[in-house]
């Protein structure tokens, strides 16, 4: 076991034997051969003990001491990965629990020795993630290998060296999203399914994170928190950087798609499950049925669902990702998930006994709706009930803001903070009780604004204890509210006196407040159910991602710079030729015109022959365009030709 210590202490970067160890020779191989030789006949003799030490000597040398440069090197972990696999794959009655971990931890550490190449490494997990659930060996494998591959994967910036190591082909993220996909649907299942003190032992159990899942969300992780937090060298704004940067910020968004795509399709099938269960429990008689439909959103909330899905909606809402790239490719499954959520919400929701109140009691639905206005009656009663009837929506503003100083205040203190409610029109104080400082010039000065230079509202200072200056500035600290115009406030307090050796603490508490948007605190929510809480976050991301596609692609620059000319009359109304079929035709109105007013650009276009057919006469019957007198009167001047002067006609 003090192997086993040494290990564990290695894998810490932060403690410096892992820098002696970094720093030894390489192992020889008749050493490794050596070892290979002492297990070999441990496994014949079935001494457990040398097993499991051996074991963990193998972890260590893998992860400090061997580099297979030689054939003789190769050769030698060739075997070693042999005896690794004879033991993991041996019978369960053959081999103890703790001998399989103790080789999976010494195959996860040797992964870059035991399997060199990419191809290799990915064959491998191409195999414990297929054949996991058939093998109870490969299983661990595929758990211990996830876990410190995601491990690795969050302390590594995307576009390292090492983060092509960590971050798996789109295969091998496919198979491992099935995995989290079938896990998350058996979990949901099993509130059916299981007897009741399955049920509740499954409960307390929730919400753990498989392997498969914590590595999909240091994957998404990565790439989304890449993504909202890269910022360019601001040393370097050279071309090179520019582009640079430029590229990795395409690469993140096309992983980010990718990536995003398959969890929304994954969580639809997730969600088509959860649906039939909920139903299946509403429509069945056991006798812990409500117990079951309360347990299914905590059981929910362990699954792929509550793990990732809630990250993956607030981090699309970032400017960064809010392209038309994305709202074109992952609206469609935004808009199932929409109703997925919203009607397995309703049904949850038609089992609480709030709800059920306020759509069942016969006497208070007569007597609310005998209050209604005949057009507010006809209103109700074309009104449905939905998943957010009967819930408040949480108002965390309405909890306010608490400004405080340290307590108690020491010598030369200095307090300086600035509260800015968006909206509000006014900000209301509330100060704690034990607010208090040694001398009146020890004081809290309140501006109306976002610094100290704006208007003084009030001033406190001092204590009623008798200690100090055994007075206060002014009325003294306030007990009611302190109303403020505006929506900031600056807070500005200074220590100025020493404290004095007979002065306790009560007389140099400092002070604390609440700054709120409303007079009265509100009665804060402690949050929505789950599902509804996903329910809105999902209509929220389709609304924005609408809003994106209404819009359209953004503006170029030559458009801008054009925007003059495009908005001119004169443009607008000009006749325009158009070229089809090789002919050039005659210049054509815009309105009416013989023309479609949208062209199919994967077909050719063909004209109406009598289009192409020049009119009679010299002359085309075109609208005159009537410009100003003073561009008239301009263009006449440069062209030299004088207004026409028309004559009476002489009868």
């Amino acid at each position: 076991m003090c192997i086993h210590q040494l290990n564990l202490l290695a894998a810490s970067n932060n403690i410096p034997i892992t820098n002696f160890l970094g720093k030894q020779h390489p192992i020889e191989a008749h050493h490794l051969s050596s070892i290979c030789d002492i297990m070999e006949k441990a496994m014949v003799n079935g001494d457990t003990c040398i097993i499991r030490c051996i074991l963990v000597v193998f972890q260590v040398v893998f992860k400090f001491f061997f580099s297979p440069q030689t054939e003789r090197n190769r050769d030698i972990v060739r075997r070693s990965g042999l005896l690794l696999w004879q033991l993991l794959m041996a019978p369960r009655d053959q081999i103890c629990a703790e001998i399989q971990k103790e080789v999976c931890l010494a195959i996860s550490s040797g992964l870059n020795i035991l399997y060199p190449g990419e191809v290799e490494i990915n064959n491998l997990l191409k195999l414990v993630l297929t054949e996991g659930e058939r093998n109870s060996g490969l299983s661990q494998l595929r758990d211990v290998i996830l876990t410190n591959l995601a491990e690795q994967l969050q302390n590594n910036r995307f576009g390292s060296e090492d983060d092509e190591h960590y971050r798996l082909n789109d295969e091998l993220l496919h198979y491992i999203l099935k995995i989290v996909v079938r896990e998350s649907c058996v979990l949901i299942t099993k509130c059916q399914t299981v007897s009741k003190e399955d049920f509740q032992r499954l409960l307390s159990t929730v919400p753990a994170a498989s392997s498969c899942l914590r590595y999909l969300m240091a994957v998404q992780n990565h790439l989304l928190s890449n993504t909202i937090l890269i910022k360019p060298d601001e040393n370097d704004d050279s071309d090179s950087s520019l582009q640079g940067e430029t590229l990795k910020v395409q690469e993140l968004k096309t992983s980010i798609l990718s990536l995003a795509t398959q969890i929304l399709t994954g969580c639809d099938e997730v969600l088509e499950m959860l649906q039939q269960v909920t139903t299946a429990l509403i429509n069945s008689d056991i006798s812990d049925r409500e117990q079951r439909l309360k347990g299914l959103e905590q059981i929910t909330k362990a699954t792929m669902l509550g793990h990732l899905l809630p990250v993956l909606l607030t981090s699309l809402m970032h400017p960064n990702l809010q392209t038309l790239t994305m709202a074109d490719a992952l609206m469609p499954q935004l808009v199932q998930l929409v109703l997925y959520t919203s009607q397995t919400a309703l049904l949850l929701k038609t089992q609480s006994p709030v709800f059920s109140e306020l759509t069942s009691s016969p006497t208070g639905a007569s007597e609310q709706k005998g209050k209604l206005l005949p057009d507010e009656r006809m209103l109700e009663e074309k009104e449905e009930p939905g998943f957010l009837t009967g819930l408040k929506i949480p108002a965390p503003w309405a909890a306010g803001k608490t400004v405080e100083t340290v307590h108690p205040v020491r010598d030369n203190y200095k307090f300086k903070e600035t509260v800015h409610i968006p909206g509000a029109r006014c900000l209301y104080l509330r100060f704690d009780n034990r607010c208090s400082s040694q001398y009146d010039y020890d004081k809290l000065v309140i501006y109306a604004g976002p610094n100290t230079n704006s208007r003084k509202v009030a001033e406190y200072g001092g204590n009623t204890l008798g200690y100090g200056s055994r007075s206060v500035l002014g009325t003294g600290w306030p007990k009611d509210l302190v109303k403020v115009e505006g929506d900031t406030v600056t807070f500005s307090f200074e220590m100025r006196s020493g404290r004095e050796h007979n002065t306790p603490d009560k007389a140099m508490w400092g002070f604390a407040c609440t700054v709120r948007a409303q007079e009265s605190s509100e009665d804060v929510s402690g949050g929505l159910p789950f599902l509804v809480d996903l329910a809105l976050g999902l209509s929220v991301l389709a609304c924005s991602m609408l809003r994106i596609l209404y819009n359209g692609p953004e503006i170029t620059k030559d458009e801008e710079t054009c925007q003059e000319l495009l908005r001119s009359k004169l443009l607008q109304r000009c006749q325009w030729q158009v070229e089809a079929n090789g002919v050039i035709s005659p210049a054509l109105t815009p309105s009416p015109s013989p023309l479609p007013l949208t062209i199919d650009e994967d077909r050719e276009f063909t004209y109406p022959s009598d289009v192409l057919v020049p009119p009679v006469g010299h002359y085309f019957d075109l609208p005159r365009i009537r410009l100003p007198p003073g561009i008239m009167i301009k263009l006449r001047e440069i062209s030299g030709r004088a207004r026409p002067q028309f004559r009476p006609s002489i009868k």
